[in-house]
């Protein structure tokens, strides 16, 4: 088993930034890819980021491209969501995933092994 759970979050006013973070213990070895995925109020959970544990691929859905950076720091066993330029559209429950097919987060949920419990980003207008 791996458990997955997040920190960061928040409040912010658009146009500013967060960092969340997500922290991964237990059979730490038993994933290839970690990343985020979020749900906003009476919509589906959808993909956001993604990164190969061996940091060769990173991916991010269309809604984020150059504002949200993933990063992973292999010797903590974290996975980090850079958040620039939020929106009020960017407001949801934010969920870390982690998967043991290299590329299979971007695909969507069905995908996904593991999740953490999420963490609430309100961006005001």
């Amino acid at each position: 088993q791996v458990q997955l759970v997040e920190s960061g979050g928040g409040l912010v006013q658009a146009g500013g930034s967060l960092r969340l973070s997500c922290s991964a213990s237990g059979r730490t070895f038993g994933y290839a890819a970690m990343g985020w995925f979020r749900q906003a109020p009476g919509k589906e959970r959808v993909f956001v980021a993604g990164i190969r544990w061996s940091g060769d691929r990173i991916y991010y859905a269309d809604s984020v491209k150059g504002r949200f950076t993933i990063s992973r720091d292999k010797a903590k066993n974290t996975v980090n969501l850079k958040m620039n330029s939020l929106k009020p559209e960017d407001t949801a429950v934010y969920y870390c995933a982690a998967d043991r097919d290299p590329d299979g987060l971007r695909v969507g949920v069905s995908f996904v092994d593991y999740w953490g419990q999420g963490t609430q980003v309100t961006v005001s207008s």
